[in-house]
């Protein structure tokens, strides 16, 4: 079965609230700019804990400037229609082996100590381990992300590298597993539906990789964004954050907020940092 969504009409603004088209627009520049890297060169800590392809171009906004406020955001509509789930059929388990992607990327981040990742996929996913490694660091790259702190460097290194933690991008059925060995129960409805974080793990839930959340779908949130989100929400975890709460109705949701479960009146935000300021809701 084909299970792309698209938006119904091209040119049309997606439908998730104040603010929220500039942080599409910020996540398309950093994978522009993570694409242009590479061709030169807690105990329940999932989102289910405590309850749990090329992106089309659009304007570039970032969050340090005038129009990232929510209240003058004008943004022009894509001439593309946001991709908002992989077509194809996805396996539901594997064998629990990974391939790791063997690069060694740049330092993200301009102060601070250098934590060290690894990116690997599971066998059989059908998964490029390249590709998703690209992703992880579009993610972890910002604008917006955790390194923009001040504090904190991220650098990808290979599998066999000394590392701080490892990204794996898992089928549903050995996510479950590694998250069920670290103490987290990922289920909703009785099957693995969630991502986590285990010690020195940072679980990737294929299912939720490839078709994002229902209410994001419905909203035409672009798959980037949620893919965004859920590797900032992770490693946030691995770097010491807790769940928070949505701060208002139409607010940007914080990124530690379960977003995979709910939006509460908030809309979908993947970046941890707006207008180069930490950006948090009330804690859980």
């Amino acid at each position: 079965m084909d299970l792309t969504v698209s938006a119904r009409k091209k040119g049309r603004r997606w439908r998730f609230g104040p603010g929220s088209l500039v942080r599409v627009a910020v996540l398309v520049a950093a994978g522009g700019a993570a694409l242009a890297m590479v061709a030169g060169g807690t105990g329940m800590d999932s989102d289910a804990a405590g309850e749990v392809a090329p992106v089309a171009p659009t304007p570039t906004v970032t969050p340090s400037s005038p129009a990232a406020s929510p209240s003058r955001v004008d943004v022009s509509p894509s001439p593309e229609a946001p991709v908002l789930q992989e077509p194809g059929s996805i396996p539901s388990t594997g064998p629990g082996r990974f391939r790791y992607d063997d690069r060694t990327g740049p330092v993200l981040g301009a102060a601070g100590g250098i934590r060290r990742y690894r990116v690997a996929v599971e066998s059989g996913s059908g998964a490029d381990a390249g590709e998703f490694a690209l992703a992880v660091r579009t993610a972890l790259a910002g604008p917006g992300s955790w390194v923009e702190s001040g504090r904190l460097r991220l650098r990808q290194v290979d599998g066999a590298a000394r590392h701080d933690f490892t990204v794996y991008l898992a089928t549903a059925g050995t996510a479950g597993r590694m998250c069920a060995a670290g103490g987290v129960d990922i289920r909703v409805g009785g099957r693995p539906y969630t991502s986590c974080r285990a010690a020195g793990k940072v679980i990737i839930n294929l299912d939720r990789w490839r078709l994002s959340v229902p209410h994001f779908v419905e909203a035409e949130v672009p798959l980037a964004l949620y893919r965004t989100y859920v590797i900032n929400h992770e490693v946030g975890h691995e770097l010491g954050n807790r769940h928070e709460r949505c701060p208002g109705r139409g607010e940007p949701a914080p990124v530690m907020m379960q977003q995979t479960l709910f939006l509460k009146g908030c809309v979908a935000n993947p970046w941890p940092y707006l207008d180069g300021r930490r950006y948090a809701g009330p804690p859980l």
